[in-house]
């Protein structure tokens, strides 16, 4: 991908005649380029954060596979009533709720 743009750079150096530019805010400094490059920075960034977010991830549910303490919380919070969302009568609640239809965008 370097090697593409620092090919484009040479080309254009080549239509125009000019010395390399050795300060870039000098001038305006190659529009067409630019929006490539902008474009190119933005797309490595969010390769970038996907990348460190899957490794987040990754660690976080690889860190202990045998801690089971989330079933138990789950079982503490039915006992405590709340609703179990899987509940045939639960869902069917929700999917006749005008509010809750409406806070999803759905109405």
């Amino acid at each position: 991908m370097f090697k593409k743009l620092a090919q484009q750079l040479r080309d254009y150096d080549k239509k125009t005649n000019t010395a390399p530019i050795s300060v870039p805010f000098a001038k305006e400094f190659l529009k067409p380029k630019n929006k490539f490059l902008n474009n190119l920075s933005k797309k490595a960034v969010e390769l970038y954060e996907r990348q460190q977010d899957i490794n987040h991830f990754t660690k976080l549910v690889l860190s202990d596979p045998e801690n089971k303490s989330h079933n138990k919380m789950v079982n503490e919070l039915f006992e405590e009533g709340v609703a179990d969302p899987f509940v045939d009568e639960k869902l069917a609640d929700l999917a006749n709720n005008q509010k809750f239809l409406r806070d999803l965008g759905l109405l």
